[in-house]
């Protein structure tokens, strides 16, 4: 499964679009891996680098930086790759999790 295709990276604004709604910044994208706990959920995007910044649930749950080529390369402890939530709508972060 690809994680962004063109027309969701189209919706995604840039990095810093969204600086200082804190819990209204909207997030438009949801990644998860099916084998373990972590969810991402992507707010902004650099369409070059794959930079991203959202709210992330692992271990902690916290507003930061990601790196989407990172993502792209994991693997669950049953090796499942990282997927894409195709179901998921638009929605302000403080509803996430």
């Amino acid at each position: 499964m690809k994680l962004i295709t063109k027309a969701i990276a189209k919706k995604i604004p840039a990095l810093y679009e969204q600086d200082g709604k804190g819990g209204e910044a909207v997030a438009y994208v949801k990644l998860f891996t099916p084998d373990s706990s972590w969810t991402w959920y992507i707010t902004e995007m650099d369409q070059e680098t794959g930079e991203c910044f959202g709210l992330v649930c692992g271990l902690e749950t916290e507003l930061g930086y990601f790196s989407l080529p990172e993502i792209e390369s994991i693997r669950g402890p049953l090796g499942l790759p990282v997927e894409r939530d195709r179901f998921f709508d638009p929605t302000p972060v403080k509803l996430c999790n």
